[in-house]
Formats: structure tokens, sequence, C-alpha cells
């Protein structure tokens, strides 16, 4: 398991944060002024954080075997780089309160442990015939 935790997949979890950040820009006016209503602005970044991270927890998942607790590890390395770099730059950069963000952003992120443990539950079903 301790190949898990290459530059090449700390680099993949970093990108898995850094690329819905980049995108949610695209939404926003000169002065942070939002483009579209909060609610979508909502919808379109689960999804897009959905997206991306499903393909990069992919691509971190090649060339390992695929198993439950090879998906939990990297969805649960992908949550903690998530989480700690929300906390030094979106929650500083946004004003918001940390309770505010584990209620508006936080819980959310519990869907990417749930999707590493899915592609290694499929990983291991795959091989099972």
């Amino acid at each position: 398991m301790t190949d898990l935790f290459t530059p090449r997949i700390l680099l993949l979890a970093f990108l898995s944060w850094l690329i819905p950040f980049v995108a949610s820009f695209a939404f926003f006016g000169p002065g942070g002024v939002p483009w579209v209503p909060y609610s979508l602005f909502k919808s379109l970044m689960v999804v897009i954080f959905g997206g991306v991270g499903l393909l990069l927890m992919l691509r971190a998942l090649r060339g390992s075997p695929v198993t439950v607790s090879t998906g939990l590890a990297i969805g649960l390395l992908f949550l903690v780089v998530n989480v700690v770099l929300d906390v030094i730059v979106l929650l500083p950069m946004t004003g918001m309160g940390f309770v505010n963000w584990l209620y508006d952003i936080g819980l959310r992120y519990l869907l990417i442990p749930i999707m590493g443990w899915g592609l290694g539950r499929a990983g291991e079903l795959s091989r099972a015939g």
C-alpha cells in the first residue's frame, strides 16, 4: 500500500482540488460577482468535481491491483489533500468559517472516499468474474 503515496498520485490528488478550483472562476465576473445563481453554481461544481475526481482516481489506480482497500486508500488521500487545501486557500479567500464550509462544501467531499471504495469494489468484482 505504500506505493500508493507516490509523487504521481500526490500530484493527481492535488489536481483533484486545483482543476475544480480553477473551473469555479469561470462562473464569476469582475469583483467576484456571480454570473449564475448560487444553487446552479453549487450543482455545476459537484458535477465538475465528481467527473474530474473520478477520472483522476482511475488514473491513480492504473497499474495497481484495484481492490477495496486500494480504492479507499486513494479516496482518503484525495479527501485529505482537498480538505487541507480548502482550509489553507479557500477559507481565507472566501472568509467562510469552518462550520459553514463543512455544511456547504466539506460534507460533499465524502464522495471522494465513496468513489474510491466503489472503484475498488468494481475492480474486485470484475476479477471475480
